[in-house]
């Protein structure tokens, strides 16, 4: 039985952007669709007061959106097999363990009780930073969001930090036909700089070097198991964060690790990861990746 792809609505434009991302995804994946309503009317409703107002009013809202997005969903790609729940919890809590049963979650960039000036909301940023399985936040214009540029980019990291963000860039450029951008930063040490122009541009050029060969170590299996995806490789100067910002510009999903490291708790999200998911012009999705018990280095 296959994994089913799981969003979570809450009516909102965002969550709404949210679900024909998701339609488009299950489609070319071949995965059902489960659409995630959180509301914690159903825990409190039976403890209210009987002079409260009739809560019958607020039971058809819950249920309308939940029903409403899966209609949307149906209209979009009627192949695509949808089904809608609504549970009784805070949508961190529902979203979080519906992903021990899911191929992927996604989200919109933030919900309707977040403040409209926030870059990201904090249902999505909290369930990008714990979850175990990938987390796509969809954002960015509607060109990236509907996949117009041909192009999926994967920030590549240390690879004894794991693969599965490399691995899940590969599989979303195959499933979607398109290019796949692997991109690798990299930045002078402070304490090497120099200002001697000779023994600069050779450190330079020993960083680089570096940089490829570690780019090339981390692509060598995918590649070999993906022939048929278009893989370029780019070894950039700068920060990897505004590296990849940069990237996002023209891209249809960014994809970057996040290390989960044992018997540690709360958020796990790199620099990299918390800023794309802020400020990234397209989608991006969150990979959670197994490395050792050590703070991660962005």
């Amino acid at each position: 039985m296959e994994l089913p792809l799981v969003v979570g609505v809450d009516g909102s434009e965002p969550s709404l952007h949210a679900v024909d991302w998701a339609v488009d995804e299950a489609a070319r994946r071949g995965l059902p669709l489960r659409l995630v309503h959180a509301s914690l009317w159903e825990r409190y409703e039976g403890s209210r007061p009987s002079l409260d107002t009739d809560t019958s009013a607020d039971e058809a809202i819950i249920q309308r959106i939940a029903a409403s997005c899966a209609e949307r969903a149906r209209r979009c790609n009627p192949e695509v097999k949808v089904s809608s729940d609504v549970l009784p919890e805070d949508a961190v809590s529902a979203l979080l363990r519906a992903a021990h049963a899911s191929f992927a979650l996604v989200t919109g960039s933030r919900g309707r009780g977040e403040i409209a000036g926030l870059l990201l909301g904090s249902v999505s940023l909290t369930v990008a930073a714990r979850a175990v399985c990938p987390v796509i936040v969809v954002r960015g214009g509607e060109r990236n969001r509907q996949g117009s540029f041909g192009r999926v980019v994967v920030g590549v990291g240390d690879p004894t930090q794991g693969s599965a963000a490399v691995r899940y860039a590969f599989d979303e450029a195959e499933a979607r036909g398109c290019a796949l951008h692997a991109v690798r930063a990299w930045c002078h040490a402070a304490h090497k700089e120099t200002d001697h122009p000779l023994v600069a541009d050779h450190t330079a050029g020993a960083h680089e070097e570096r940089a490829s060969a570690l780019l090339t170590d981390a692509l060598r299996d995918a590649v070999r198991d993906h022939p048929q995806v278009d893989a370029h490789r780019h070894v950039v100067e700068g920060p990897a964060h505004k590296v990849l910002l940069e990237a996002s510009a023209d891209a249809d999903l960014v994809v970057v690790g996040s290390l989960r490291r044992h018997a540690h708790f709360g958020r796990q999200l790199g620099r990299v990861a918390h800023v794309l998911l802020h400020h990234a012009e397209c989608p991006v999705a969150v990979v959670p990746q197994r490395g050792p018990n050590r703070a991660q280095e962005d």
